[in-house]
């Protein structure tokens, strides 16, 4: 069984290493010469939007599935449905926060207000309709922090308006959340669901930094995997997908989903009985899902812009992983996960791997 994948960085590499652990070929398609996954399969070296390398990957292999939510829409729009998923409707959806926010308001799943910005006077307007502080953001194609503006006066409209007013706009009440989570669950084919512990996650200048398997609260589980079960059965999806909220006391708020395998669920490859790229896979080739239950304390630490050598010199109670990317500012360039018998054992690994990384940056 061949398994195509649209994207060669880190997470279709991570879903090549799960498809090797079932007997499973993976061929990827990415432009880049240097891509993550080149080590774990073919990589057919085509843009994105290349609708005649689109074709040729899937006349390759038996299934196609991505790695980004930034893939082309007519890119896959142009292949049989029955073999690639998720489907175009997610990926069209998370492709807009628009259009995402008016699918949570449909299935009735709480949001912080917004408004369409078209305009100048838009803005204006948005300003006295959210109050401050209010962020601007594109659209589309924001990521890891970019593509907004957080406005926290009158003073600060027009220079935010200047600097964006050349793309599709959107903009949403700042939540003073208590803390993030993510929602991380697989569907397959046929409809069977498993949903992943809680993750609680922590960010810097937009950025994931810290994820950790989160002490149960039954109230905001029920409400955080009953949201994730409408969204998936809404969009009829396969696959996994990851469902970003915020928490104020007892209130689950959504941010955003994202349609594939997410940077909060890297944890599972060494916490969980199966991991999330093992159960992606298992979800488009429609067979049974696996467990999903974690391993005692797990965490999870990003390693942003470089990989100081003493991570690497780190004993045997650390899974490193080093995606073989060049060092960039802000780049993910690896992680670390680590597991504890108690939450105090966990903490205290996480500890010696964020002192690291503190030391680095501050020399």
């Amino acid at each position: 069984m061949k398994i195509g994948i649209i994207g060669a960085g880190q997470l279709g590499q991570m879903l090549g290493y799960a498809a090797k652990s079932l007997n499973l070929e993976c061929i990827f398609l990415d432009p880049s010469e240097n891509s993550p996954a080149c080590d774990v399969g073919e990589v057919l070296h085509y843009k994105f939007d290349d609708l005649d390398g689109i074709k040729q990957l899937f006349s390759l292999t038996d299934v196609i599935t991505y790695e980004f939510e930034n893939v082309p829409v007519r890119s896959i729009k142009i292949l049989d449905p029955n073999y690639v998923y998720p489907g175009t409707m997610a990926l069209e959806i998370a492709q807009d926060r628009l259009k995402e926010k008016k699918l949570f308001e449909l299935l009735g799943i709480p949001i912080a207000k917004y408004k369409e910005i078209n305009s100048h006077s838009d803005l204006l307007h948005a300003a006295s309709q959210l109050d401050y502080p209010f962020i601007l953001k594109t659209r589309r194609l924001g990521y890891d922090g970019k593509g907004q503006i957080l406005i926290e006066k009158e003073d600060d409209i027009d220079n935010a308006w200047i600097k964006m007013q050349d793309q599709l706009l959107i903009a949403e009440k700042k939540v003073n959340f208590d803390y993030e989570i993510s929602a991380i669950g697989a569907r397959n084919v046929s409809g069977e669901t498993v949903f992943y512990p809680l993750t609680q996650n922590t960010h810097k200048n937009g950025i994931l930094r810290t994820s950790r398997t989160s002490l149960e609260n039954p109230s905001i589980t029920k409400k955080a995997f009953s949201f994730h079960s409408k969204l998936m059965s809404k969009l009829d999806y396969v696959g996994v997908l990851a469902l970003e909220l915020f928490i104020k006391g007892n209130k689950v708020i959504a941010n955003e989903f994202a349609p594939r395998v997410h940077n909060s669920g890297h944890w599972t490859i060494e916490g969980s009985k199966t991991s999330q790229f093992e159960n992606h896979l298992r979800a488009i080739l429609n067979l049974k899902l696996g467990n999903t239950s974690s391993k005692e304390y797990v965490a999870m630490e990003n390693l942003i812009g470089s990989i100081p050598s003493k991570i690497k010199q780190l004993n045997k109670d650390f899974f490193i992983h080093d995606y073989g990317k060049k060092e960039r500012p802000d780049r993910k360039l690896g992680h670390v996960s680590v597991i504890g018998k108690t939450q105090t054992e966990r903490e205290k690994k996480l500890k010696v791997i964020q002192e690291i990384l503190f030391n680095e940056a501050a020399n």
